[in-house]
């Protein structure tokens, strides 16, 4: 870790400090236990230091054998630790999967077994399974999102991105958690907060095709705030014209935000490399989970 920091730092006062952190080690259950490996847990500086180690284990490695050993169109997305590849070919998929387990031995990191897979998806994805009796194409989760092989009014196909239904469950959870902790809390008060969480949920999840989910989070967020009201006396008589009156004042209607993959990367991410073997993208999106 601290030889790919010296590539680009060279303030020894600084790598020393960044060397200390390293050592600090963590505290649990009141007492500090040396750290041996890694970086530690929960540290702000971990994601950073995280980073820069990927890029020099992976990142330059997945570059180098796209131009040397892809017989086909490859594109690698990753996010921190979490990592999506796809490839126009299976055997390099097949290929490129058993080469990054050992180039990732070699630096004392491993795969997730129960995270990791390589699986057929795409536009001929769902044509190509059907002939082999095998069901529909597979799905993978990406950044809180099922990547689905859909299909337009037209059939032709289209990347469905819904949200994991895991992870509304767990910010609805959150929701009551918190709504219970206001529970005698001015009106106005509850209505601007989740306001604001709603808006906030909306900002990221708001990409096409995921309208259902949107919806079912604000009847979600409908529901919890009607029985917290209604939970703060015996005599509360909060209707449903009243709750829907509330709702429709402070929490926004659930649209569509986001553009398309192929309308944001096209004009913010170009990636037409004429030396890489990889056209122009017309989605970038998915991975494992």
């Amino acid at each position: 870790m601290i030889r790919f920091v010296e590539h680009r730092i060279g303030d020894r006062r600084i790598v020393r400090l960044i060397r200390k952190w390293l050592k600090v080690g963590v505290m649990e259950e009141g007492q500090v236990k040396p750290a041996t490996v890694g970086t530690p847990q929960g540290a702000v500086i971990s994601p950073l230091l995280a980073n820069i180690y990927l890029h020099y284990a992976l990142d330059l490695w997945a570059r180098q054998w796209r131009h040397r050993h892809a017989q086909g169109n490859v594109i690698v997305v990753r996010y921190a630790d979490d990592l999506v590849a796809g490839f126009e070919h299976q055997a390099d998929g097949e290929r490129f999967l058993s080469a990054l387990r050992q180039r990732l031995e070699s630096f004392a990191l491993s795969l997730h077994p129960d995270k990791t897979r390589l699986i057929e998806f795409g536009r001929q994805a769902a044509a190509n399974r059907e002939q082999g009796g095998l069901g529909k194409p597979e799905t993978f989760n990406f950044l809180g999102f099922t990547h689905i092989c859909g299909r337009t009014r037209n059939g032709k196909f289209s990347l469905h991105r819904k949200t994991r239904c895991d992870r509304l469950r767990a910010k609805l959870r959150e929701v009551k958690e918190t709504l219970r902790r206001r529970l005698h809390a001015a009106i106005d008060e509850q209505g601007t907060w989740l306001r604001q969480v709603v808006t906030g949920y909306f900002a990221y999840h708001a990409v096409p095709n995921n309208i259902q989910a949107l919806s079912a989070f604000r009847r979600g967020v409908r529901w919890l705030w009607w029985r917290s009201l209604r939970r703060r006396s015996q005599k509360d008589r909060t209707t449903r014209t009243a709750i829907n009156r509330l709702v429709a004042h402070w929490l926004p209607k659930p649209r569509i935000t986001h553009p398309w993959p192929e309308q944001r990367f096209a004009v913010t991410h170009p990636r037409w490399e004429p030396d890489a073997r990889i056209g122009h993208v017309r989605f970038c999106a998915g991975g494992v989970q």
